[in-house]
Parts: C-alpha cells; sequence; structure tokens
C-alpha cells in the first residue's frame, strides 16, 4: 500500500491516549474514600465504575438532546451517582471535599513516553486537542503533566461531543485546513472510527494498560489505520520527527 499523505495537523485525543486517566483516578480516589470512611482498597473498582458512568452520560446526551454542559459538571453528576453505587450518600460529604475529588480529573498523570513523543510531533506539526474535555480541565491537566500543546480546543469550541461530527469538523475548521488534512491520533478505535467518517487521516496508539489490562469497550471498531502506532514516540518515528 501508499504511503499515506502526512497531515498538516495533528489533534489528539487525551484521556486514556496521551493520560492514564485509570491509574491517577485510583490513586485520587483511594483517598478521598479513606476520608469518607470507605475501603481504599475499592479504588480501582471506583475509577472504573467512575469512567462507565462517563460512556453512559455520551449516549444519554445524544438521546435526550440535553444541552451542552461541560465535562466538569458531567464529571460531578457522575462522581454523585458513583456514590450512591457505594451506599454513600453525596449530600452527607462536604462540598469543598467533593469539588476536589471531582478535580481528579484535572490531575491525570501523562503516560511515560507522552510528553517526550509529543515534543517531538511538535517539531513537524501543529499539536491541539480534540477532546470530550472542557478547556479549564484541559489547561489544569497540561499545566500538571507538562503537555506542550500548541493549542487547547476544548469540546466548548463545537458545543458538541466526540462521536459527534461537529468535534471533528470544528477542529479542522478552527485551524483553517480541510479534514483530509487533519489527523486524529487516539487510543479508541470507535474515536478514529467516527473521525475516518468526517474525512479525517487517523493515528492509533495503543495503550494496552488504560483499562488496568482489562479489554478495551470498542475493539469491535477496529479498522486499518493509515498509522498505527505502540506509543506516541514510535509514532513520531513513523512520521520523520
Amino acid at each position: 500500500m501508499p504511503e499515506p499523505t502526512l497531515p498538516k495537523a495533528l489533534a489528539f485525543d487525551v484521556f486514556g491516549t496521551v493520560v492514564d486517566w485509570r491509574t491517577s483516578v485510583t490513586r485520587e480516589s483511594a483517598v478521598f474514600l479513606e476520608r469518607i470512611g470507605q475501603d481504599p482498597g475499592t479504588a480501582a473498582a471506583f475509577a472504573d465504575a467512575w469512567r462507565r458512568q462517563y460512556i453512559a452520560a455520551m449516549i444519554g446526551m445524544k438521546k435526550s438532546g440535553r444541552a451542552f454542559v461541560p465535562l466538569d459538571v458531567l464529571h460531578r453528576e457522575m462522581l454523585e451517582a458513583t456514590l450512591r453505587e457505594w451506599s454513600v450518600d453525596p449530600g452527607r460529604i462536604d462540598e469543598a471535599l467533593l469539588a476536589d475529588w471531582n478535580r481528579a480529573w484535572h490531575r491525570l498523570d501523562p503516560w511515560p513516553d507522552a510528553v517526550a513523543g509529543l515534543t517531538r510531533l511538535k517539531t513537524r506539526f501543529p499539536i491541539v486537542t480534540l477532546s470530550n474535555g472542557n478547556v479549564a480541565l484541559l489547561v489544569a491537566m497540561a499545566r500538571h503533566g507538562g503537555l506542550p500543546w500548541d493549542a487547547i480546543l476544548g469540546a466548548e469550541v463545537s458545543g458538541a461531543y466526540k462521536p459527534d461530527p461537529r468535534a471533528y469538523l470544528r477542529t479542522a475548521e478552527l485551524l483553517g485546513i480541510a479534514p483530509g488534512e487533519l489527523s486524529l491520533v487516539a487510543a479508541h478505535h470507535g474515536d478514529l472510527a467516527a473521525a475516518r467518517a468526517c474525512g479525517l487521516l487517523t493515528a492509533y496508539v495503543d495503550r494496552p494498560d488504560e483499562y488496568g489490562g482489562a479489554p478495551a469497550p470498542d475493539a469491535d471498531y477496529i479498522q486499518t489505520w493509515e498509522w498505527s502506532a505502540t506509543s506516541l514516540t514510535d509514532l513520531a518515528d513513523q512520521l520523520g520527527c
């Protein structure tokens, strides 16, 4: 097969692709669970349950026609729902504690290859976020992890959450390029499939530990992507950076 044409810019999924949400949220949740008298040993299960709420929320937003709200708002709703699963009434927890717990998503650590890979990719391509995260969340995360973005584009820029086509097309529009000149970089086949359906190029980065070694929930969407890499530094090698 011929080599694909190089993109003019790279747009990155963030949660799971650039940062290790599960390890970070597990670590933070262990602290908060202990503070409210719950078993910190259940923190990994709590993190997984909180993330499952995210997937359900994205589907629910689309079906209900609910007006767009920032991901910080949804994360707080999901946190409270997860606490109820743990038989904990969030109304009985101090508001400052809940707010800080919700900001665990602002403090996610990058994967070990992420900063080096992004730094190399940035030498040849503009690198921006294409995430369902809101701007405040993504800015805090970038500062926490030293992520060298050229631009941080939260879901507010399109007023839509992926996999809504507006999220992908608006990002290309803001960069002043055609959809086919933008590549999404993601660890999720479903995200890449939606981007491809909008005309974007696609670069897959394998993150087998995203779910603690459990199978990814979107494996059924797998295709042959323009690029497939084991890390962001491997992708930099493939793209000549």
